[in-house]
């Protein structure tokens, strides 16, 4: 059944006190693309929430498959979603040293429709398993992955929302378009983000307005790149790269994914099964 204060209700119920939430269950899959391209992928969902429900693809960041995309998946799946953390890479590969996930993503995304192919195999996954509804699958990405579920959206794949957490905004090839854009958009980018220029945002407002799309960016202050990442600060330490966790902005940028989702799926998501008695 669908809701048409999903707004006003999905905070509300995320503010609830549900002990049971974090008994979170997962499944490891195994996926191929349609050229046979080996994935490995990371379902998340909690039983206390009835099925069907929405579903929320997480593309990782250029670490490959790792924990933190796994932690994201089941924070969305405590909040009552089908969560599926997707690889980019192939196998679950995964890189320890930035010369090796620049190498990983560089390799992912040379070739633009192959990448597709890669995420279009997760969709179809996902949306054979017993717990999803079909039609409301909406995408998330962090660093690499915000870049890659833009992108993605600007391909016209069939999503109700994508949201961007520190990616890339420059378009690959043509910008999006009115005709094929089908996801209502979200940024979240850290205002000192030395990955970002000003044109960079000034360019994708531009580019989502001529498309008619439902977008909005949120540009955090004092917010560098990687900045929903509690590791970043470690990573900036062992690599020197310009990195770095701020809490505020990791909390501000979650709970307005949360808010959009509900908007967006139209509903608000439904009260957890309660426990026998």
């Amino acid at each position: 059944m669908q809701y048409n204060f999903a707004r006003f209700i999905f905070p509300l119920i995320l503010l609830l006190p549900f002990p049971a939430l974090s008994a979170v269950k997962h499944e490891i899959v195994h996926y191929q693309t349609t050229d046979g391209h080996k994935m490995r992928g990371y379902i998340a969902f909690s039983e206390t929430f009835p099925s069907p429900r929405p579903v929320v693809i997480v593309v990782h960041e250029w670490w490959g498959l790792n924990d933190y995309a796994m932690k994201r998946a089941n924070m969305l799946a405590e909040a009552g979603y089908l969560a599926f953390a997707i690889d980019m890479y192939g196998e679950g590969k995964k890189a320890e040293h930035p010369d090796n996930a620049k190498k990983f993503a560089q390799e992912a995304t040379q070739k633009w429709p192959i990448a597709q192919k890669r995420f279009q195999a997760a969709l179809d996954t996902i949306k054979q398993h017993p717990k999803a509804d079909k039609a409301l699958i909406a995408a998330i990405g962090y660093c690499f992955g915000g870049g890659v579920v833009l992108q993605m959206a600007r391909m016209g794949e069939p999503l109700t929302a994508v949201a961007s957490f520190h990616g890339s905004l420059k378009p690959v090839g043509k910008p999006a378009q009115a005709s094929s854009l089908k996801a209502a958009i979200r940024v979240f980018n850290g205002a000192d983000d030395k990955m970002i220029t000003t044109d960079d945002i000034s360019a994708i407002k531009q580019e989502m307005q001529k498309a008619n799309a439902n977008f909005k960016l949120y540009n955090y202050p004092n917010a560098k790149h990687s900045f929903t990442n509690p590791a970043a600060d470690q990573i900036a330490k062992q690599f020197s790269l310009p990195v770095g966790y701020n809490a505020e902005a990791d909390q501000d940028s979650w709970q307005k994914l949360l808010e959009f989702l509900a908007v967006q799926f139209e509903r608000a998501m439904p009260e957890p099964i309660p426990n026998e008695p």
